[in-house]
């Protein structure tokens, strides 16, 4: 009972201490991640701050892919 309890709290944590700019991403791969983290050993905690690390970098990568779309003229119309 406390590892959901402390999960959901360090989450909440997270969430207001981030940005909006950094939390981009990260909100989706901490509850996947928190989610394996549990059932991968009760780890949930550290699989929430990994997705959420996983998340805000695969957001990287994909707005400056889709900016380099639009420079390059290939951008969705």
């Amino acid at each position: 009972m406390k590892s959901p309890l402390l999960a959901v709290t360090a989450a909440l944590l997270m969430l207001g201490a981030a940005s909006a700019a950094n939390a981009k991403g990260c909100i989706k791969g901490a509850i996947v991640g928190g989610v394996a983290g549990h059932y991968a050993g009760h780890h949930g905690v550290l699989g929430a701050a990994a997705g959420c690390l996983y998340g805000r970098h695969h957001a990287k990568e994909q707005e400056k892919q889709r900016q380099q779309s639009q420079v390059n003229g290939q951008g969705k119309l």
